[in-house]
Order: C-alpha cells, then sequence, then structure tokens
C-alpha cells in the first residue's frame, strides 16, 4: 500500500496521466489506477517501467525495486492460508505493521490477549464441522499473532471490552480464570491498556458490534478502522469514516471504567468464577 503511494506521488510530480502511464506498460488505465491503490502483486518488470517513464534516478530505482521485491514476499501468516479466510489476510498484515490498535470488544476477549484454551473453546463453536488438526492450526495461528507484542516494536494495544466479555462462560470456569489472569499479566505491558464497559453505563455508542482501528508509521497509509460481521469483514479508509470511529472511541474511553480499575475489576470477577 505504501510502495501503490509513492507510485502515484511520482507519477504525479512527473506529470504523467493514468493513460500515458498505461501505454508505457502495454496495459490498461485501470491497470495502473490498481497497482496504485495495491490491488495487485507489485511485478518488478512493471515496476521498473513506470519509474523510468517518472524519471527516477537508477540508483534511486533499485532502491525502489529492492522495497517492491520485500513487499512481495508472503508473510509469515502465508503458511496458515489453509485456515485463514481470505477477508482476514487483510487484517493480519494491518495488525502486524500497526504503530497503534485501538479497539472496542463487545462479545469476546481481543484475539491478541486471548489464551490457548479460550482460543480453542472460540474456534470449536465457530467451526463446529472441522477437524481437531484444523482447530488446532486456527488456534497456532492466533497465538502467533500475540508474539508481536512481545517484539521491541510492538504497537500500542488499547482495547475497551464489554463487562460482557469477562462474565462469558468461554470454555468453562477454569478456562475463564486462566483468561483474566492472562488480561491481568497483560496490564503489565508498557503498550497495552484496557478498560472495562461495565453494565451500568447502559447504552453507548459503540454497542452494535466490534471494530478496530489502526494506525501506522508511514505517512502514505492513512488510518484504516476494520469492522465484521457473520459473513466477512468491512475496511474504511475514507477520512469522515475513520473521524467517525475515532469519536466514538473517544466518547466510550470516557464512560468506560479507569485503566486504573481495570485489575480491581479483573479480580472481583474472578473471585466470583
Amino acid at each position: 500500500m505504501v510502495l501503490g503511494k509513492r507510485l502515484k506521488q511520482l507519477r504525479e510530480q512527473a506529470g504523467v496521466s493514468f493513460e500515458e502511464a498505461a501505454r508505457a506498460l502495454e496495459v490498461t488505465p485501470l491497470t495502473v489506477r490498481r497497482i496504485e491503490k495495491a490491488e495487485v502483486g507489485l511485478r518488478i518488470p512493471y515496476v521498473r517501467e513506470l519509474l523510468r517513464t517518472y524519471g527516477v534516478p537508477a540508483a534511486e530505482t533499485e532502491d525502489f525495486l529492492a522495497l517492491a521485491r520485500e513487499a512481495n514476499r508472503p508473510g509469515w501468516w502465508y503458511k496458515y492460508r489453509d485456515v485463514l479466510p481470505e477477508w482476514f489476510k487483510a487484517y493480519v498484515s494491518l495488525e502486524s505493521e500497526a504503530s497503534v490498535i485501538r479497539l472496542y470488544e463487545p462479545h469476546y476477549v481481543p484475539g491478541l490477549l486471548q489464551t490457548h484454551d479460550y482460543a480453542a473453546a472460540l474456534m470449536r463453536v465457530g467451526f463446529p464441522n472441522e477437524s481437531k488438526d484444523e482447530i488446532d492450526r486456527r488456534v497456532d495461528l492466533r497465538l502467533r499473532r500475540q508474539e508481536l507484542l512481545a517484539k521491541p516494536e510492538a504497537p500500542a494495544v488499547w482495547a475497551i471490552v464489554d463487562e460482557t466479555v469477562l462474565r462469558r462462560p468461554v470454555g468453562g470456569r477454569e478456562v475463564m480464570r486462566a483468561q483474566i489472569d492472562r488480561l491481568a499479566e497483560a496490564l503489565e505491558m508498557p503498550k497495552v491498556r484496557i478498560q472495562v464497559m461495565r453494565f451500568s453505563v447502559g447504552a453507548h455508542p459503540g454497542a452494535y458490534g466490534p471494530f478496530h482501528h489502526f494506525r501506522f508509521g508511514f505517512s502514505e497509509l492513512p488510518d484504516i478502522v476494520y469492522t465484521e460481521n457473520l459473513a466477512g469483514s468491512v475496511y474504511y479508509d475514507r477520512p469522515e469514516d475513520v473521524v467517525a470511529y475515532l469519536e466514538v472511541l473517544d466518547r466510550m474511553s470516557v464512560q468506560a471504567e479507569p485503566v486504573a480499575r481495570t485489575r480491581e475489576i479483573l479480580s472481583e470477577l474472578r473471585k466470583e468464577l
């Protein structure tokens, strides 16, 4: 996505139209648009010819091509492609590159903070017809995603979870006790913040469903909001859409219990179990 944005900037700076760029590649203008929007892979011969057309010096061209080759390499999640839904591949990629992740979860513990047994219980419910091996691979994928939090360049994660998340008995009491302990441990991480939206708040602006907001360390890459439903997902990057979700997150962060109260709430709920 970043390289596509940069190609667009180079084309515009060179004063080259979509039609002119397309003629250089012997393709349609739509293909050039799709390259710039990262809707297709970066074919190295195409990128090389576009950079030549835009008058980019040879040394800079080789640097750009090296980045394009890197971008074309499959992510670590490629080996899980048999259990990774097509609509969720973009999510894993965005999560891996984000510098800030803000989210609201009304139903379940966020994937980055789930225990093995909690994740397995969810997968068995969500995919009742799959084999044990397939369920295990889905759980492995989720746990691999969590390695992101241990990296030096880990994103800041700010999660608001509904009280329902902590009271819904996923996998039984033992599983829930271990899951609550995991959330308490996550509070020790310097870049993780967890707030609880109590029942007593009543109606609030995000109650209709889960959504996640991603921010990146690249000026070329806009903020992106992810939402999901039973059949798939939707990604929003239009500024007006993203701002609407951010405003809701800001209001909810005021309505939810302060981060300083989260450990106490977790302890109370654990005792009930």
